[in-house]
């Protein structure tokens, strides 16, 4: 037997600067065929594990929401439709308001609108979803990290 090799996410996407990436750790364990077994690989969606943690107190319909959701957040940041975006994860994180991990999308949600807010020369309204991002987790050190960059760009651009 050899032992659980840790992999990327196969919905992690290469890291850029330009905002924290919800970070998902999936462990695969590769063993060696039996003799008797073939050697022909299974489907990967049996093998495939939930890219979020769950709250063992969830329902198994929260569960199933709860990961729809997440795929759902990542299409609409990749398409930066924020509005929809930040309508999810305020709906999400109403129905579970314990969840620390929702309550972390919720913060990164703002924060890259924010971001993106500052590139539209919109510094109002980047400074209200910057400093929201930092209320919802503002024990996220990254997240900090990144939002103070964000503030730091907002000068430079109101500079010139």
């Amino acid at each position: 037997m050899v032992p659980p090799i840790p992999a990327a996410s196969p919905r992690a996407k290469p890291k850029s600067s330009a905002a924290p990436e919800i970070k998902v750790t999936v462990t695969q364990t590769v063993t060696e065929p039996s003799p008797q077994t073939s050697a022909t690989p299974k489907p990967r969606s049996s093998q495939k594990s939930p890219p979020i943690e769950f709250n063992p107190d969830l329902s198994l319909t929260d569960r199933q929401l709860k990961e729809n959701s997440y795929e759902q957040l990542q299409q609409f940041l990749r398409e930066q439709r924020f509005p929809r975006a930040i309508a999810l994860v305020e709906g999400l994180a109403q129905r579970m308001p314990h969840d620390s991990e929702v309550r972390q999308w919720q913060a990164i949600t703002y924060q890259r609108f924010g971001r993106y807010l500052v590139g539209q020369k919109e510094g109002d309204k980047a400074r209200v979803y910057l400093k929201k991002a930092l209320r919802t987790d503002p024990h996220n050190k990254s997240l900090w990290y990144e939002v103070d960059r964000e503030f730091r760009r907002l000068e430079q651009v109101e500079i010139y």
